[in-house]
């Protein structure tokens, strides 16, 4: 059966070490040596071992202390760490961080996994949309932060990695191969404009196969084959996948993923979450491994 070691008294073991003696250690641990004394023969009885040598007049550790030592040292700066992160106040409230639906698998989750595994009493309220919404809740305040996706860089941007567009289609899918080009891009979509350009400076007519706002209709005409669609690339869903042209489509431009923080954010809170996704898309600029096709299209720009 497992034993526990008693951290107090594992506590009172590392300040009489660091101190070589009991009363130094009553002294700053505010007990009586007999308090510190009684603690210390729990932890020796409680592991059948001698910790600590009384021979001389400044208390040494054995050989089996020695070792404790270490141990208690960790699990000490552990529990203290813990009790410090789910108690303090000095992080408490919430912040709201707006990204567009194409880019969050494979990214935004290990990001608020951290963010939440780092400031536990702050709530993060997380909202999908499209780059143009997220720009504009942004300029209203609504928003302490949002990722965009955006040909350039506006004024108080930051540019996090630069990604190219690619076409992208049903797997084994002909539909590229039709003109006019059938293509399905939500209404918002901050491609649609690019695609719809480099397609007539390409002398390639095309049509819009659905006019909707919605991911789950532009997802189903693509995976039916029926149109082809425009994503940064490493983002295509399952059911889709790039499509091999041959350059019989134009090729597409690079999209800018860019960050963008409010003046009155909570500083260091602020701060933090703007390095874990510094730290998530600058990945991409590395020419990092990317994520894998998640689930839904979802992709408004």
């Amino acid at each position: 059966m497992p034993r526990n070691l008693d951290l107090t008294a594992l506590r009172s073991f590392v300040t009489v070490a660091d101190t070589g003696g009991v009363t130094r250690a009553a002294g700053l641990l505010h007990l009586t040596q007999s308090a510190v004394s009684m603690q210390l023969k729990r932890l020796e009885e409680g592991l059948g071992l001698r910790l600590l040598d009384r021979s001389a007049r400044r208390i040494a550790l054995t050989g089996e202390g020695e070792q404790l030592l270490s141990y208690a040292r960790r699990m000490l700066a552990l529990n203290d760490e813990a009790v410090g992160r789910l108690t303090a106040s000095d992080y408490e409230g919430e912040i709201t961080l707006g990204v567009p639906h194409d880019i969050v698998p494979g990214y935004i989750p290990q990001v608020l996994k951290r963010f939440a595994a780092d400031f536990p009493r702050m709530r993060v309220n997380f909202l999908s949309s499209n780059t143009r919404a997220l720009l504009q809740q942004f300029d209203r305040g609504e928003v302490d932060m949002i990722v965009t996706t955006e040909e350039g860089c506006g004024a108080g941007g930051e540019t996090l990695a630069e990604v190219p567009l690619v076409w992208v289609g049903a797997p084994g899918g002909r539909v590229w191969r039709e003109r006019p080009l059938p293509i399905a891009l939500e209404t918002q979509c901050i491609f649609r404009p690019s695609v719809q350009r480099r397609l007539d400076a390409a002398g390639i007519p095309w049509l819009m196969r659905v006019e909707t706002g919605s991911t789950r209709t532009v997802e189903a005409t693509v995976s039916a084959d029926l149109a082809v669609h425009a994503m940064l690339s490493g983002f295509w869903v399952q059911g889709t996948e790039p499509v091999d042209h041959g350059g019989a489509l134009p090729d597409l431009k690079a999209y800018c993923i860019n960050l963008y923080r409010g003046p009155g954010g909570p500083g260091e809170v602020e701060q933090a979450l703007a390095g874990y996704l510094r730290d998530a898309y600058g990945a991409l600029r590395q020419g990092a491994a990317q994520p894998r096709p998640s689930r839904s299209l979802a992709a408004t720009g």
